[in-house]
């Protein structure tokens, strides 16, 4: 298959990523999606950037490439294929298949002398108080919150990772 945009998949690529793709659903109507139409779309708006609704309409349309990528997030299948993926490497490297340590770099900023709760002011701890309030009425229970249903903020980096929180389960 010819490449028409940078993010596209190469044939070598799609080969090792293809088996790690979903099988589509039982029963119901068959999938009539290319599915590496949908991962290049998905790449496609991830490197580039843009909005969903901004695809080129050489790939599949907006919504069924988002259901599939959102979908995918909520099931843990980027998780899956990335661990699949780094341990093929590490093993390819001559290492074990996963890793036996880690290693966290933090960085120590000094905000006052005071630091902690005690350096918030009065506007920031009314704002942390309502994200804190926000994530715990959505029902997440992982560090990083969900956008909730209805809403437009994202309360965090990472909006709904895989973790069964009622927002990936009932947001459309």
């Amino acid at each position: 298959m010819e490449q028409r945009y940078p993010t596209d998949l190469t044939d070598t690529e799609w080969t090792i990523l293809a088996p790690l793709i979903p099988a589509a659903k039982p029963g119901g109507r068959p999938r009539t999606t290319e599915m590496r139409e949908v991962v290049n779309a998905i790449f496609y708006v991830l490197r580039g950037g843009c909005q969903w609704r901004l695809l080129p309409t050489d790939f599949p349309p907006h919504q069924t490439v988002y259901h599939y990528f959102r979908t995918w997030r909520c099931a843990g299948v980027w998780e899956r294929i990335y661990d699949t993926l780094r341990g093929d490497l590490r093993e390819t490297a001559g290492r074990t298949r996963e890793p036996s340590a880690g290693i966290i770099d933090s960085q120590t900023v000094k905000t006052t002398e005071k630091g902690g709760a005690a350096a918030l002011t009065a506007a920031s701890a009314s704002a942390a108080a309502r994200a804190t309030s926000s994530s715990m009425s959505s029902g997440c229970s992982s560090s990083s919150s969900c956008m909730r249903r209805g809403s437009r903020t994202v309360m965090g980096p990472k909006r709904c990772s895989g973790h069964s929180s009622p927002a990936c389960r009932d947001w459309h």
